[in-house]
C-alpha cells in the first residue's frame, strides 16, 4: 500500500535559497517563495520573479442542502474572485464573479494571523487565516443584482489540532520552481442570508475544505481537481482532495489526500479522465488500488476571460462521487453519492 514520508516541521518551504520538497502536517511560518535563488536559468529582477508566482485560496462548505464555493485568485497579471451557492434541493444557483486586470493585492505569507480583503461597491470578501486561534474566518457580502439576490455569509473553519490534521506540501516543477499547498477538511459553523432566507450552519452537519496555494506555474497552467465531503455509512466525516497537475516526481509527493474524522491519509498520484467530455462522467483512479471513483456532474459552472496578453478558462461542475478510497489502515471507505465539485483549469499568463 502507498505510503509517504511525513517530514519534521520547518519554518518555510525555502532554506538558504533552495526549495524544500516534501509533505508536512503543520503550516509553515512563512510561505514566501521569492527567497528561492535563481528559480529560472537566467537571473531576472525581483518584480518579474514575483509576477510569475500564482496564488489563491479556496473554500468549499456544504451541509445536506447547500454547497458554497468561494475563491480569491491572484495571477499577478489579473485577479479574480468567484462565489457561488448551490441549493441541492431546488437546484438554484447564486453566482458572483469579479475579474480585474493587473494585481492589486497579495495573499498573506502565513496562516498564523493574517488577513486579506477584496472590496468594491457591490462586493466584500475577507479572509482571516488565524491558526494561532485554531480557525480560518471567511466573510462575504454581495449586493443584489437584476438576476441575483443579495448574499451574506460569515463562516468559521474549526482548525483545532486535536480534531484536524492538515496536509502541507511543496512540490517540484522545473528547475527550482515549486508549488506550495495547504489543505484541511474541518467542521464549519456560521450563517448565511440570501433571498430572504436565513440559514444557520451546524458544525455537526457542515464540512468545509480550506486550501491555500502559491507556485511558480508555467506560462501555460493546466490542472484538474476533484473535492468532496460528506458522511460515510458509519457517520464519520469524510473529505478528500485530488488533483492532476504539472508537478514532477508525483509518486514521492503530491497534493492528494483523504480525511476521515480529521485523520489524514496521503494518497498516491491519480489520473482523472473524461472519456465523453467534461459534462459527462469523470473517472478518477490510481495505480495503487487506493482510489477508484467516478464523478457525475449535475450543474455546470463556467468562466472564461481573454485580456489579450492572458487567457483563462475555468470549468467547475458540481455533482456527486461514487466509488471507494482506502485509508492508511487499509480500510476501504465507501463513497456513495457524496457531493462535491470538479475543476478543470487552463490559464495562459
Amino acid at each position: 500500500m502507498y505510503k509517504r514520508e511525513i517530514r519534521e516541521p520547518r519554518a518555510a518551504p525555502v532554506e538558504n535559497g533552495i526549495p524544500l520538497y516534501g509533505t508536512w502536517t503543520q503550516a509553515f511560518e512563512s510561505t514566501e517563495l521569492l527567497g528561492i535563488n535563481r528559480p529560472y536559468k537566467w537571473p531576472i529582477p525581483g518584480w518579474l520573479k514575483d509576477g510569475r508566482i500564482k496564488e489563491w485560496e479556496t473554500f468549499t462548505v456544504q451541509d445536506d442542502q447547500f454547497f458554497l464555493y468561494a475563491v480569491l485568485f491572484n495571477a499577478k497579471y489579473f485577479r479574480s474572485a468567484q462565489v457561488f451557492l448551490y441549493d441541492k434541493e431546488t437546484k438554484g444557483l447564486i453566482r458572483f464573479v469579479k475579474f480585474l486586470p493587473f494585481t492589486g493585492w497579495h495573499l498573506p505569507r502565513n496562516l498564523a494571523n493574517a488577513s486579506i480583503e477584496s472590496r468594491s461597491y457591490s462586493f466584500f470578501f475577507r479572509i482571516h487565516g488565524w491558526l494561532d486561534a485554531h480557525s480560518v474566518r471567511v466573510d462575504l457580502d454581495i449586493k443584489a443584482a437584476k438576476k441575483r439576490p443579495a448574499l451574506t455569509a460569515h463562516l468559521t473553519y474549526d482548525m483545532a489540532r486535536k480534531t484536524v490534521t492538515p496536509m502541507v506540501v511543496n512540490l517540484p516543477f522545473s528547475g527550482r520552481r515549486c508549488l506550495y499547498a495547504y489543505k484541511a477538511v474541518t467542521p464549519v459553523r456560521g450563517d448565511m442570508v440570501f433571498g430572504g432566507r436565513y440559514v444557520t450552519l451546524n458544525p455537526a452537519k457542515t464540512t468545509g475544505v480550506f486550501q491555500d496555494f502559491k507556485g511558480f506555474y508555467p506560462y501555460r497552467m493546466s490542472s484538474v481537481w476533484c473535492t468532496g465531503t460528506g458522511r460515510d455509512s458509519a457517520g464519520r466525516r469524510i473529505g478528500f482532495s485530488l488533483a492532476e497537475n504539472q508537478a514532477r516526481e508525483t509518486f514521492k509527493n503530491n497534493e492528494n489526500a483523504l480525511w476521515v474524522d480529521g485523520k489524514l491519509t496521503p494518497l498516491p498520484p491519480v489520473r482523472i479522465t473524461m472519456p465523453q467530455g467534461i459534462e459527462s462522467e469523470w473517472i478518477i483512479q490510481d495505480m495503487e488500488g487506493m482510489v477508484d471513483m467516478t464523478f457525475t456532474p449535475e450543474k455546470q459552472v463556467k468562466m472564461a476571460a481573454n485580456l489579450i496578453i492572458t487567457r483563462a478558462s475555468y470549468d467547475t461542475p458540481l455533482g456527486y462521487f461514487n466509488g471507494m478510497l482506502l485509508n492508511s489502515r487499509g480500510e476501504q471507505i465507501s463513497i456513495r453519492n457524496m457531493w462535491g465539485m470538479g475543476e478543470k483549469l487552463y490559464i495562459r499568463v
